[in-house]
């Protein structure tokens, strides 16, 4: 196919831009009006996982916790309780505080009671101490595998691929923060998993693009803006199939891990999807400009000093 019948990226960046900052505008305005859901990984509480040995009903579930709070034997706030297990038969119910033994075993006795069975427990708690630390952690984590990526790519290519790189790699983990922030989604120990998995896979994706653009800049007569688009545009082209087949069949994985999974880790598979295509999206459509957009001004400078 003639590649000028082939669509423009570059000379369509600015309407990708858009879309992109438009969407973590509005995650980045839900998140400092609403804040995260954080899970209780990252939130002070107490997570009670319940077995109760018969298939459950989540409105049974949900008059039972209710009528702990009405006679006052339950003081905290309880998040939507889940129900799983191979027979429906286990719910875990997180709370907003730190609940104590006497609080727990009533919860317990309450459920063993409704059921006429006996009830095992599994309890998760967090203090607001610990949690502020996990919080900051995994702040900590995503910053330095940004950081480390940024001097990998500089070593192996350029700073103008590090800094194109470090900017889509933050949209993708950006991306699936403000995802979670808009639909309320919970973010737990399994979310920031997703997310580091994201930076790893979304900087793989990158590379292999650069290295096609770095493989013509070798055999390339750049003159002119319009032959660093072409070039840019050739370069994305001659990848796309293999893009396309990577994150598909990545994508397959994730949404086999999200519609036959647990409910522990559909989160984690959707944090997952988001951010694969994400990944995807920004390799093709963000990364690729902003490498043209810095290599347009050098072309520009060295174009101004030989006119001297």
């Amino acid at each position: 196919m003639d590649s000028k019948k082939k669509f423009d990226f570059v000379k369509n960046r600015n309407k990708f831009y858009v879309v992109s900052i438009a969407l973590l505008v509005i995650g980045l305005t839900v998140m400092l009006f609403s804040g995260m859901n954080f899970g209780v990984d990252f939130k002070a509480g107490t997570n009670i996982d319940l077995v109760v040995g018969k298939q459950l009903d989540k409105v049974k579930v949900e008059e039972i916790l209710h009528t702990l709070t009405t006679n006052g034997d339950l003081k905290s706030n309880f998040a939507d309780p889940t129900i799983g297990g191979n027979n429906s038969d286990r719910v875990s119910i997180r709370f907003d505080d730190v609940l104590n033994d006497d609080t727990v075993n009533k919860i317990q006795k309450a459920f063993a009671t409704a059921y006429g069975t006996e009830v095992s427990k599994e309890i998760n708690t967090v203090d607001p101490q610990l949690a502020k630390e996990l919080l900051l952690k995994a702040v900590y984590a995503v910053a330095i595998s940004s950081v480390l990526i940024c001097l990998y790519v500089s070593i192996r290519f350029e700073w103008r691929f590090a800094v194109a790189a470090i900017i889509a790699i933050l949209h993708d983990a950006f991306m699936v923060i403000a995802m979670f922030a808009i639909f309320r989604f919970e973010v737990n120990l399994p979310f920031l998993a997703a997310v580091l998995t994201t930076i790893g896979y979304s900087i793989n994706d990158k590379i292999v693009i650069f290295d096609r653009i770095r493989e013509n800049l070798r055999f390339a007569k750049l003159k002119t803006d319009e032959d660093l688009v072409a070039l840019v545009n050739d370069s994305i082209w001659q990848t796309m199939a293999r893009n396309i087949n990577t994150v598909l069949v990545v994508l397959l994985a994730a949404g086999c891990l999200y519609i036959f999974g647990s409910e522990s880790i559909k989160l984690f598979a959707l944090a997952k999807l988001i951010g694969l295509t994400s990944g995807a999206y920004s390799s093709i459509f963000i990364a690729c400009s902003l490498w043209y957009l810095l290599k347009r001004k050098t072309l520009r400078s060295s174009k101004k000093k030989a006119a001297a």
